[in-house]
């Protein structure tokens, strides 16, 4: 199984685009993205926290499985990571923290941009 896990506050953080003034509704735009993106990935799990989680409820909606961070979203980025990785699952962690992208690569997953990601749903 492939799985994208998505880090929704520095996806919709790496574009300047007024996102600050609606992060609700930013995270709800960035979820019906992923919703209709054809990717070769078998699941894709938008992590969210904050304020951003006003805009999506957490649970799945087709392909695309929202998760509410309960304390702050790389803890639960990675915390999804290992499950999946325990799943025999094959990760790729969306994100530009370079602290997350080490503790995820650790597990056995990849990392790329957001800017890839971005480039992938345009």
């Amino acid at each position: 199984m492939r799985v994208l896990v998505v880090d929704g506050a520095n996806v919709v953080g790496s574009r300047p685009d007024g996102w600050w003034r609606d992060r609700a509704g930013a995270a709800a735009r960035l979820h019906g993205r992923l919703a209709v993106a054809d990717t070769s990935y078998d699941e894709i799990v938008l992590v969210l926290e904050g304020q951003a989680k006003g805009g999506v409820p957490k649970g799945k909606d087709a392909h695309v499985r929202t998760v509410h961070a309960a304390r702050d979203g790389d803890s639960a980025i990675a915390d999804e990571a290992r499950s999946l990785r325990a799943q025999d699952a094959d990760v790729v962690v969306v994100t530009a923290d370079r602290g997350l992208q080490q503790r995820v690569e650790v597990l056995g997953c990849r990392t790329m941009s957001p800017g890839w990601l971005l480039d992938l749903l345009d």
